[in-house]
This record gives C-alpha cells, sequence and structure tokens, in this order.
C-alpha cells in the first residue's frame, strides 16, 4: 500500500507508552502500533528505497540485560539507511518526527582521518556545511572529548569540531497535521537530501 502518513494514533500510542512502558500497555495497544506506527513505517521506507537505499527498520524492544533501565520498549520507532559507514536517520515519537544523518559510530581511524580533514583546508568545506545546515533548523552533535586532543589546542578555528569522535546532524518536527498525511514524506526527503551533502563530506574523509 502507499504511504498516507502516519495516523494520530500513533502519537497517542507514544504519549501512552512513555507513561506506561510495560507488557500489560504493550499487548492492550498491539494492534495500534502495528497499524499506525509499523505498517506505516515500511510503507513509508520501501518508498524512500529508490533513492536512497534500502532502511534497517529497528526492533521496539530494548535491551535490557546490561542497563540499568528496565523498561521493555523503545519510546520511539526508527530506522536507518546506510550507505557506506554514513547513515540517514528517521524516527517517530510522541514528540514527532525525526531525521538525522552523519557517521554514529566510528573506528579509531576514522576518527584519527575525521580530525585531520577538519584540521587543514577540507575543514573549511565541512564548517560551511554545518553552518548551511544550522540555518536550516539542524543541530550538530556527536561524541565528543572534554579538551582538544594533541597536536592541536584551543586556538584552532575549528577547535570544537577536533573534540568529536562521531559527528551527526539532526533536526525534530513536533507533530503536526502533516505528519498525518503524504506530505509526511515530503519532509523526510527533504530532511535527508539536506543531509547527504554532510554524509558526502564524511565518506569522501574519513
Amino acid at each position: 500500500m502507499a504511504f498516507t502518513g502516519f495516523p494520530e494514533e500513533a502519537i497517542e500510542f507514544y504519549e501512552g507508552l512513555e507513561a506506561d512502558n510495560s507488557k500489560a500497555y504493550w499487548t492492550d495497544h498491539k494492534s495500534a502500533y502495528d497499524d499506525a506506527v509499523a505498517r506505516p513505517m515500511r510503507e513509508l521506507l520501501a518508498e524512500l528505497a529508490p533513492v536512497f537505499g534500502e532502511a534497517k527498520m529497528f526492533r521496539p524492544y530494548r535491551d535490557v540485560r546490561f542497563s540499568k533501565d528496565k523498561t521493555p520498549y523503545k519510546t520511539r520507532q526508527y530506522a536507518v539507511a546506510h550507505s557506506g559507514d554514513q547513515g540517514l536517520y528517521l524516527g517517530i515519537d510522541a514528540h514527532g518526527l525525526h531525521l538525522g544523518g552523519g557517521m554514529f559510530h566510528t573506528s579509531t581511524e576514522q576518527v584519527k582521518r575525521l580530525r585531520e580533514s577538519i584540521a587543514d583546508t577540507r575543514g573549511d568545506e565541512l564548517d560551511a556545511l554545518l553552518r548551511s545546515l544550522r540555518k536550516k533548523g539542524y543541530e550538530v552533535g556527536g561524541d565528543q572529548l572534554k579538551r582538544v586532543p594533541k597536536p592541536w589546542d584551543d586556538e584552532h578555528p575549528r577547535a570544537d569540531l577536533l573534540r568529536h569522535k562521531s559527528l551527526i546532524s539532526w533536526v525534530d518536527h513536533a507533530p503536526a497535521e502533516w505528519l498525518h498525511t503524504p506530505r509526511a514524506k515530503t519532509e523526510v526527503v527533504k530532511g535527508w537530501k539536506a543531509l547527504l551533502p554532510l554524509n558526502a563530506w564524511l565518506a569522501a574523509h574519513t
């Protein structure tokens, strides 16, 4: 079936799950998850795949084996389309639609190449990309060190970026009427396309 948006019940389902993250709630509302969250998410990902590639839709169950938080269910349904080590992220929860991109996980060698690229003239292009994203309402983050790593210091013009061990950018859309219509796909396409230059820079330089 064609994607027609995420029903209002998707938001309501996650509002309820945040208030009562229990097996009893999940069992009583499983049909709402299936119909209002999982089905439209699969339909949306299928329509995005020809342009952005196949995406992995993650399971709604949390792995609580090594976590202090023993709540059994994730309070957001998300999926990631990978291109190499870069990803495009999509999530839906009680707080709306969430889009992101970048490198979420990096090896030691990738971090080394990332910092070397940031430190030289290639970093100018990255800086411009991130400024453009921020102007469009995106945030920039990722795992970071508390201090600028050697051989650089706080005097470097991109000192903040040099502290990064991973680099991501994202935008959050609060619940709105368009989320329940086919326009939701338009917003995802628009958001992911805005993130592609960042992913391309990371692919080329890390």
